[in-house]
């Protein structure tokens, strides 16, 4: 049955983490708590958002609202507008009259900081503008929709709580190319913006090449709706493990159970049996959170996808993407790629398995203090926790074989290959998409090594040498000569097309879309948003001379288009 109207809209609410979960005791009853403060206990403080004035509709994510059972025209609907732009007031039963935001902790490749609190306690880190503000269920599905940019909640560390219309645009539209791309994330519902109001930001000058932002700009405010089963992170478990170990006041031990029990109960009830004892449950979502957040990161690489900040509290406990600020996706092929200024190699492209291994580390040692005393079920969750390089190296290898078309994987071939793309300056996307169309081609046309490695040249973002010509005509023999005992070549064409995309995420090509928007411009966001969605379609001749191209000489160090600040 679609959904309509906001009364029947408002009618799907259950809010299951208000009614299992524990507030903050000290928070007010009226969800009037907006400055900077500690939060010593609780899963949430009741906070409302704060609207942003004259919001003005952007988009919407159509495959949502699809995916969801809502009507195309309730974006368009006054209540909704309002609530998605953070005006709570339309709340109508069973809706509740205000939103909540999380406290969580901070580790950092397994190493806990509380340098970022204000308090230097812990106590005051958490969603500083994140304000969830509805949960409910739509076709046999529990989603929470939360508002980014909703203002300032006692999480804000003294800031304003707003997100920018250009990270906002650009959160927006990663979601759902994500997952049009497969890989499993938050999705985005709503855009809005207000012209308003305005927030300061420090950023980059036009054609500036500094590393770091260099002018402070003045940006319309705005508020993009992010949809997920829960926004249960790391760093939520990892605050009330370190709670309990420190034995911060009485309940806090119960806290770490009642919110390791939510997570199964949000993001596992489907592959566990409730029937079982809470300790083989923990230790189920152990192995399954392990397999999961394995296959994330598989899938990370295989798009070209890049977190940049990959911390345990940007690490989502169900084992999908989460929090898309300085993100970015590799074009020049570069296994130490890292879009964020901030980031460090220890969050680049290729670093990303060691990076998902030690925020499990910090999963493990969250959930551990559930089961002591158990001696078996330790046993199980340590084995568990030490498998996770192994299970990370099977993922990956598989991963790496499904996008050459490989039957299994072979360690020398991905290694040369990787080898010979970064000496090639060869394009991560537009090199695996050409592969992708070699097979097919091998029967029909029989087509050389020479006529391939052309077909590829036209990836390479420098001009290719003999002696690299030489080593590219000898490991694509190679790699003919095993797909070509596989058999079945045009279906392996097409599987390895299913795996490779032929469009990806190019940030001089997301750029215009926010400035655009800025002067009431919506075309471009509107025209990605359709790109977007079929990404692993071929692209007509009209489209494929827009999107599928190598990033023009201009945009290399180009400060806000090749590297930027997490200025959001």
């Amino acid at each position: 049955m679609t959904t309509k109207t906001f009364a029947e809209f408002a009618q799907r609410a259950d809010y299951s983490l208000l009614d299992a979960l524990r507030a903050d005791p000290q928070a007010s009853a009226d969800g009037h708590d907006h400055q900077p403060r500690q939060v010593f206990s609780g899963h949430y403080v009741p906070v409302t958002p704060t609207a942003i004035p004259a919001p003005e509709y952007l988009a919407h994510s159509r495959t949502l609202f699809h995916d969801l059972g809502l009507s195309d025209e309730l974006a368009q609907d006054d209540h909704f507008l309002r609530l998605f732009s953070g005006d709570i007031s339309v709340a109508r039963e069973p809706m509740r009259p205000f939103g909540w935001a999380t406290g969580y902790a901070l580790s950092i490749y397994g190493t806990e900081y509380i340098q970022q609190c204000p308090f230097r306690t812990g106590n005051g880190y958490g969603d500083g503008r994140a304000i969830s503000v509805f949960e409910g269920v739509f076709n046999g599905r529990r989603w929470e929709m939360q508002l980014k940019g909703g203002g300032p909640t006692p999480y804000c560390r003294g800031a304003d709580g707003r997100a920018v219309l250009r990270s906002s645009v650009r959160e927006f539209l990663a979601q759902e190319l994500m997952h049009a791309l497969g890989v499993p994330t938050s999705r985005s519902l709503t855009l809005v913006m207000s012209r308003s109001e305005t927030v300061r930001r420090p950023w980059y000058a036009p054609n500036s090449k500094s590393f770091d932002p260099d002018i402070l700009v003045d940006n319309p405010a705005a508020i993009t709706t992010r949809v997920a089963p829960s926004f249960l992170r790391v760093g939520q478990l990892e605050l009330f493990a370190r709670r309990a170990r420190s034995q911060a006041h009485p309940e806090a031990s119960n806290e770490l159970r009642l919110i390791v029990a939510h997570l199964i109960e949000r993001n596992y009830r489907q592959e566990i049996d409730p029937s079982l004892e809470f300790s083989d449950q923990v230790v189920e979502l152990a192995g399954l959170f392990r397999g999961r957040l394995t296959a994330l990161v598989a899938n990370w690489m295989r798009v070209g996808y890049c977190q940049g900040n990959f911390n345990s509290d940007n690490c989502a406990a169900g084992g999908y993407t989460l929090d898309y600020g300085p993100f970015g996706f590799c074009e020049l092929f570069d296994p130490r790629f890292q879009p964020w200024t901030g980031g460090g190699e220890h969050f680049s492209f290729f670093n990303q398995p060691l990076a998902a291994e030690a925020n499990y580390q910090m999963f493990w040692a969250a959930i551990r203090p559930l089961l002591e005393g158990n001696t078996d079920a330790l046993a199980r969750l340590d084995q568990i926790r030490e498998g996770f390089s192994e299970v990370m190296r099977q993922q990956l290898e598989e991963m790496w074989a499904s996008k050459l078309g490989l039957l299994r994987y072979d360690a020398v071939l991905v290694s040369k290959l990787l080898q010979l793309m970064e000496l090639s300056k060869a394009d991560y996307t537009i090199l695996f998409r050409k592969l992708s169309a070699i097979p097919a081609g091998i029967p029909e046309h029989h087509l050389s090594s020479l006529n391939e490695l052309a077909t590829l040249k036209e990836s390479f973002y420098q001009p290719s040498s003999d002696e690299l010509d030489r080593q590219w005509t000898q490991w694509l023999g190679r790699w003919r000569d095993q797909i070509t005992a596989n058999g079945h070549l045009s279906a392996t064409s097409a599987a390895m097309q299913r795996v490779n995309p032929a469009i990806t995420w190019r940030e001089w090509l997301i750029a215009p879309a926010y400035q655009q928007a800025a002067h009431d411009d919506t075309s471009l966001i509107k025209e990605l948003q359709a790109v977007f969605r079929h990404p692993y379609d071929a692209p007509s001749a009209e489209l494929a001379a827009i999107y599928d191209r190598l990033k023009p000489r201009e945009f290399f160090n180009a400060g806000g288009v090749s590297h930027y600040s997490c200025s959001s």
